[in-house]
């Protein structure tokens, strides 16, 4: 299973590189063009039908542009200490209290280490209740001296925490599903062409740090439409108080009507419901004003793009390991894949 190679691939934000090899070498039969661009987007273009060309504004199909992106949250390595002891800053938005102890990787070598800070023995009372910060922490790589640890890492090397991915049955198990899910989904999509459009599957970089690839891409594509994929958060856990959860394992792949980033087209929002319903596919909601996704960046590009969110629910994102409904996974596949097929110029109030 490819999300199996995707979650396992060292791919914090700026350093794409491996996750991009890995979905090239997927869609690379499947796909019309491609590109890699000047920012480290893997662009490409799986083009419509003959028929298509009857169905899009001005004898030309609409352009949909499909993102998702290749980033995940991570670590950097910002200054070894004399014992060889690496001091580390954070990548994407990742919670201090789920660092510790925490096994990684560091650099392109992938040098195993943990994540480790002074044993709560030698703690102050006053610090044992308090949320221990990752500039107290340090990564351990088993070396003795500064001049050891240089030897196999440097100031800037990346680190990924080192989890491997498992079939637990009816879930998957596995890091970085935040947004790898999203990446299989639309390796997927691409596969299961063509539709009555021009399709772009984009592969974006450096989402977490700013949705940056997803503006180069949009600006370059100019598209009629975007759908952006995404692997959401899912706190479905049990509550004392009862409390909507942002979405729930197993309910189907979810679709947001607004986030921190962007408010959904509503036509893409109804033909997507429209979609699901009359195919029987279940699908949920994602609680409003949660989150932000390349959206926010595509449909603000030159003269407006309208865009849509659908999304793989996956609990414990932003950690070192998270957890996805393999029938949400499939029906995120299948949702789209008939979206697109049902897609049209008057969808989104263009003339045939």
């Amino acid at each position: 299973m490819i999300l199996k190679e995707l979650s396992e691939a060292f791919g914090v934000s700026g350093h794409e590189e491996a996750v991009r090899q890995v979905i090239f070498d997927a869609v690379r039969d499947d796909v019309d063009e491609y590109e890699v661009d000047s920012i480290g987007n893997l662009i490409t273009l799986r083009r419509g039908s003959a028929q298509a060309r009857k169905h899009g504004t001005s004898g030309a199909p609409l352009k949909v542009m499909v993102a998702a992106h290749m980033d995940e949250v991570g670590l950097m390595i910002t200054h070894i200490e004399d014992n060889g002891q690496l001091r580390f800053a954070k990548v994407g938005g990742i919670d201090d209290r789920i660092l510790l102890a925490k096994a990684v990787y560091v650099g392109d070598k992938k040098v195993p280490g943990v994540i480790g800070v002074k044993p709560i023995h030698l703690q102050e009372r006053k610090e044992r209740n308090q949320v221990i910060k990752c500039d107290k922490m340090t990564i351990d790589i088993g070396a003795t001296s500064k001049a050891e640890a240089e030897q196999m890492v440097g100031i800037g090397d990346y680190v990924a925490f080192a989890t491997s991915f498992a079939d637990l049955g009816p879930t998957l198990k596995g890091k970085a599903f935040d947004d790898r899910a999203g990446c299989a989904v639309l390796v997927e999509i691409i596969k299961g062409g063509p539709y009555p459009c021009d399709l772009y599957g984009v592969f974006t970089v450096q989402e977490e740090v700013g949705l940056r690839g997803a503006r180069v891409a949009a600006y370059a594509i100019e598209p009629d439409v975007a759908f952006v994929l995404e692997g959401t958060i899912c706190d479905d856990m049990p509550k004392k108080k009862d409390v909507s959860p942002t979405t729930e394992l197993g309910k189907g792949p979810a679709i947001t009507v607004m986030d921190r980033s962007f408010i959904a087209d509503r036509r893409l929002v109804q033909l997507l419901v429209d979609t699901a319903t009359e195919l029987g596919i279940p699908y949920q909601f994602k609680q409003p004003l949660m989150g932000g996704t390349d959206a926010g960046a595509i449909h603000k590009t030159k003269m407006g793009v309208p865009s849509a969110v659908v999304s793989v629910p996956s609990r414990y994102i932003h950690s070192p390991v998270c957890l996805l409904s393999k029938s949400d996974f499939e029906n995120a596949v299948r949702l789209m894949q008939e979206t697109l097929r049902r897609l049209t110029p008057a969808t989104i109030g263009k003339n045939e």
